[in-house]
């Protein structure tokens, strides 16, 4: 199977989590189309992708999308990645994040939410995870990308853990068992032909 996304992170993550399938990247397919996440839902975005990408390659796909809520905004979500724009860096969208939550905000509850979505030309199989957490006062950590350095979970943020351990309780994780657990049951999906 293909994981649409040529993170590294995110790949390794998937690929430990599937360890019994052979999963290849989008870089591994040669594939350079780039589909825009232009839809209003984690669920459309990530369907969108794996049904653009298979129609690219013709085999099975694994498509992500993700974000990062704020409980009481109930924002950015699916705009995570490009609320300010396409042009700034992690930092400065982090930083804006903090001063609306300082502004606006009784509490600074949050939470990380991951949908994937399978598809094989036939079948569509989806997964959400959902990690409860907090905005700490200021960015802390150096592990990570993206707003790891801003999401707390148990006094501590994704960026101050190991790539282990942000693995083991990440919402791409939670939604990757999921998955997997559904298609292990689907019996209209050919698993064997995906098995190393």
């Amino acid at each position: 199977m293909v994981f649409a996304s040529n993170n590294k992170s995110k790949l390794q993550e998937i690929k430990e989590i599937f360890n019994d399938y052979k999963i290849e990247s989008l870089k591994d397919k040669n594939v350079t189309l780039d589909v825009e996440e232009d839809k209003t839902t984690f669920y459309e975005n990530a369907l969108k992708k794996a049904i653009s990408y298979y129609n690219e390659i013709k085999e099975p796909v694994i498509a992500d999308d993700s974000g990062l809520i704020v409980s009481e905004l109930n924002w950015p979500g699916v705009y995570t990645n490009r609320f300010l724009g396409n042009n700034k860096t992690d930092r400065e969208k982090n930083l804006a994040i903090i001063n609306r939550v300082d502004k606006e905000c009784q509490t600074r509850n949050a939470e990380v939410v991951c949908v994937l979505v399978y598809y094989d030309g036939k079948n569509i199989i989806s997964a959400t995870g959902k990690l409860k957490g907090k905005i700490p006062s200021h960015p802390r950590g150096e592990n990570g990308f993206g707003f790891d350095e801003i999401f707390e979970y148990k006094n501590k943020t994704l960026a101050e853990l190991s790539p282990s351990e942000k693995n083991n309780l990440s919402a791409r994780k939670l939604a990757a068992e999921e998955l997997k657990k559904k298609l292990l049951s689907t019996t209209s999906v050919d698993k064997t032909k995906y098995m190393v």
